[in-house]
């Protein structure tokens, strides 16, 4: 079963996303910050693949992608972005900094396990 960690801060978004992945046979892990994942990595928190948000306080999901992208062991970890952002200028920044898929919200099941597919085939995970 893939462990899939979900990172937004919008508390009925988190819900609606751990609902769609355990319907796609996925374990989901859901944090409200950046700092809490951040945390949980540096305690050798084990995840196949990250479901990150953009906007949020304090630090941003572009800054944690960064941050993924610079620790070896987390550096091929494959990160679908989820944003309201849906900008090409805005997809075209996350992809830069590492995003191996992005969708927009409302995001639909279907959406979900696209992008995840895509993420998991980039990574070869």
């Amino acid at each position: 079963m893939k462990q899939i960690w979900v990172v937004d801060d919008d508390e009925e978004m988190l819900r609606a996303v751990r609902l769609m992945l355990a319907l796609l046979g996925c374990e989901v892990t859901t944090f409200f910050n950046a700092r809490s994942v951040v945390q949980a990595i540096l305690n050798g928190g084990h995840l196949d693949l990250m479901v990150l948000d953009i906007n949020m306080p304090e630090v941003t999901g572009l800054d944690l992608l960064e941050y993924l992208r610079r620790r070896p062991d987390t550096k091929a970890l494959p990160v679908v972005m989820l944003s309201t952002e849906s900008s090409d200028v805005m997809i075209d920044r996350a992809r830069g900094l590492g995003a191996d898929a992005y969708v927009s919200k409302p995001v639909t099941l279907e959406e979900l396990e696209r992008a995840m597919n895509e993420a998991f085939e980039k990574r070869k995970k």
